[in-house]
This record gives structure tokens, C-alpha cells and sequence, in this order.
């Protein structure tokens, strides 16, 4: 970045998103603007706005040091410790998968069922989020429907603790009970509340552990492969599916996102457990995206 007497932000976000370029760094503006506002406190939009501020020398050392982490290769959501899901703030870090925009169309299409699967205007409909991770899709849902009950399960204990904080933070933690427990048991079904679920929702690890290898360096080396891949990338479609009308109401609705070339594989699976009305939909780049069907 050179040896200046003074660094205007300005001027330091313009030369780091220049030097993060030629250093292949993703999103180079993005991540120079996302690490400025972590030192300096401020949003992207108040960052221009003070666009003249001249930076200590304290403020500058630190702003450093995140871009050297950033050219390591970590991801600036860990640095800054914060992923905007939804238009909300979520706390990340390595425990955890960084939200990705795809499953925003996740929360969009289960906002939109809430509308339609709750039988005689339900006052509080039920919902599983399996894999809840951050907490991201429970969370959300949580606060943008306060008449909402969500159970959250995820097999990593250090998943669960960043999804309630995340609870705490939204003020829904009397909407949504956290529970560790693994869906491949043969027992998972028994350790959640014995109650008809209105909808069952899912994000689930659905990348071929072959492919691990050939994605994102920043990605391998950072998040966590357990929230990513199974062996083929269908074990936990097939776990979910397999349970998934037990725990319905009649009516119910289980919907997941996709790998995006797997709405042929799930699809199959969900028809096999009897699963009807089956909707698909794509995401931004036209891939399929979004599945859901209806237990019968």
C-alpha cells in the first residue's frame, strides 16, 4: 500500500482494492471496504460519506493486519465476523458455513408457504430447520414471523453456540429451540418434541466429497467441511426424506435447497416417500435451487 504521511479512506480503499486485484483476491473492492468499516466501525455507505477521514496510525496497523489475514486467504465474513442473510447481520466464524444468497430464496419461499400450509389459521405453525448451522434460516424466520415455532437441529455442538447467539441477538430465543442431534442416528426422530411439523426445511451438506478438492481455497481451507460435503452428496436427502412423514402433519410441507444438479436424485427420493406436489425452483443463475413437496 506504500509509505504515505497520511491515508485519506478514500485513497486507502482505492490502492487495497488495487493491490487485492493483482493478488486474485475475491471481491476486491468488497473485501477492502467490508475489513476499512470493521476498523473503523462504520457501514460501506458511512465509509463514503466520511470519505475524507485521515486514519491514525493505530487504525491503519489494524486495517494491516486484516488484509494480510484477507491474503491469506480467509474469508473477510470471518475477519469481520459478521454475513448479512436476509438483510439482517449474522454472527459467523470458522464453527460454522458462511450464508450463502442462494438460501435466501430458501427463507423467501418459506415465508411464502407459511401462508398457505397452516390448517385453520394456525396461530403458531411448527418448524424443523435440519443443519441449522449459523442459524441463519431459523433465526430469520423467527423474527420475520413472530407467531412462528422453530426446533433447530444440528449435530455440531460449535454450530449450535454461534446459532444461539444469534437467537439472543434477534431477541427469538422463545421461539426457537436448539437440540444437537444427528440425522443419520437411528434414533434422531425420538429426540425432537414429539409434535406434527407444519413445515420441515433444510440446508444440508449436498457437495460430493470428490469435488471438495476442486473448490475455493478460501473455502477449503476455512469453513467447515462438515457443513459442505457427505460421500456422494445425497446421504442426508435420503436421512431427511426417510423421516420427514413421520414428523409431518398431513398437509406438511419439506422443502430443501439443492445441489445444482440434484432436483432429479431428491425429487426421486421424495416421490419414493410419497411426497406430492413437488415444486421446483431456480435460482439467480437458473439453476434448480429450491424443492418442495407436499406429504400426502
Amino acid at each position: 500500500m506504500g509509505e504515505l504521511k497520511e491515508w485519506r479512506v478514500v485513497d486507502l480503499l482505492k490502492t487495497t482494492a488495487d493491490y487485492f486485484v493483482t493478488k486474485a483476491v475475491d471481491e476486491p473492492r468488497l473485501s477492502s471496504e467490508l475489513l476499512l468499516g470493521r476498523v473503523l466501525l462504520k457501514s460501506r455507505l458511512q465509509l463514503y460519506l466520511d470519505y475524507d477521514r485521515v486514519l491514525s496510525r493505530e487504525e491503519l496497523d489494524q486495517f494491516r493486519t486484516l488484509c494480510r489475514e484477507r491474503l491469506d486467504g480467509r474469508p473477510v465474513q470471518y475477519i469481520t465476523g459478521e454475513q448479512f442473510f436476509y438483510g439482517l447481520p449474522f454472527q459467523v466464524d470458522e464453527r460454522v458455513l458462511i450464508p450463502r444468497p442462494e438460501t435466501e430464496l430458501l427463507v423467501e419461499h418459506a415465508l411464502e408457504l407459511l401462508g398457505t400450509i397452516t390448517p385453520d389459521g394456525a396461530a403458531e405453525p411448527t418448524l424443523l430447520d435440519i443443519g441449522t448451522g449459523s442459524g441463519c434460516i431459523a433465526v430469520t424466520l423467527a423474527k420475520l414471523s413472530p407467531s412462528v415455532r422453530v426446533v433447530a437441529v444440528d449435530v455440531s455442538p460449535d454450530a449450535l453456540a454461534v446459532a444461539r447467539l444469534n437467537a439472543a441477538k434477534y431477541g427469538v430465543e422463545s421461539q426457537v429451540l436448539f437440540i444437537q442431534a444427528d440425522m443419520f442416528e437411528p434414533y434422531f426422530a425420538a429426540k425432537l418434541p414429539a409434535v406434527p411439523y407444519d413445515l420441515i426445511i433444510s440446508n444440508p451438506p449436498y457437495i460430493p466429497r470428490v469435488e471438495w478438492e476442486g473448490l475455493q481455497r478460501e473455502v477449503r481451507q476455512f469453513e467447515p467441511e462438515i457443513a459442505l460435503t457427505t460421500t456422494h452428496g445425497i446421504e442426508c436427502y435420503q436421512a431427511i426424506t426417510a423421516v420427514a412423514s413421520s414428523l409431518l402433519r398431513s398437509g406438511g410441507v419439506l422443502t430443501f435447497e439443492l445441489h445444482a444438479d440434484g432436483a432429479s436424485a431428491v425429487s426421486a427420493m421424495m416421490i419414493a416417500q410419497c411426497f406430492t406436489n413437488l415444486i421446483v425452483t431456480k435460482d439467480y443463475s437458473g439453476f434448480d435451487r429450491i424443492l418442495s413437496g407436499c406429504r400426502a
